[in-house]
């Protein structure tokens, strides 16, 4: 006895499929964004101290104030960029299980972006590509 699938239902099981991985992909940008939010209150933290380091009337030596402070600046910088790539992230993370259109596009480009962020945002984004720039993603994203 052979078992064959129709058209219809080889379709509907290859869209069920990409859909798992699209809601696999929604939680990894949901973590991952999660991630770069303890990464931004992290370096808030150390920005303060650093600040509070610049501010400290204990025997420091010429120069060392200025230092701490281009520390905090930078740091509180690093940490300003990760909280707007977490906020990113998580609102992406959120649209794609919905299925939105624009979801797809930012989705794209943030893999892009955290390609060079090796080796977990390569292979995040890596995985991203696969899944949302195939036939079958492009079709679940496409409205009607």
């Amino acid at each position: 006895m052979s078992v064959s699938l129709s058209l219809h239902e080889a379709a509907s099981l290859s869209k069920h499929r990409v859909k798992r991985h699209v809601d696999f992909l929604s939680t990894l940008y949901v973590t991952w964004g999660a991630i770069f939010a303890l990464v931004t209150v992290a370096g808030f933290a150390l920005a303060g101290g650093a600040f509070a380091i610049a501010e400290s009337s204990g025997p420091v030596r010429f120069g060392s104030e200025m230092a701490a402070r281009l520390t905090g600046v930078t740091i509180m910088l690093i940490a300003l960029i990760s909280l707007v790539w977490a906020i990113l992230h998580l609102a992406v993370g959120r649209q794609l299980k919905k299925l939105r259109p624009s979801a797809r596009l930012l989705a794209i480009g943030l893999a892009v972006g955290n390609m060079i962020l090796f080796p977990f945002g390569t292979a995040l984004g890596a995985y991203a590509v696969w899944v949302l720039l195939t036939e079958e993603g492009r079709k679940l994203f496409e409205p009607g």
